[in-house]
């Protein structure tokens, strides 16, 4: 994966965090929920990358 994908991850994660703060700010349930979820995928997209990258790391 190359440096347009990881930062990519990066900002969709920040862009989970920005949508639920907008949520908590307006009391918009619905944003919430988006954003944790872009956060989670965001998240598990970078370690998922830093796994792979241990591993061609490795070899």
């Amino acid at each position: 994966m190359g440096a347009d994908e990881k930062f990519d991850n990066k900002a969709e994660e920040l862009k989970g965090r920005a949508k639920e703060a907008v949520g908590d700010a307006t009391d918009n349930e619905q944003w919430q929920a988006e954003g944790r979820a872009e956060q989670a995928k965001g998240s598990l997209k970078q370690a998922a990358e830093k796994v792979k990258d241990a591993f061609r790391g490795d070899h």
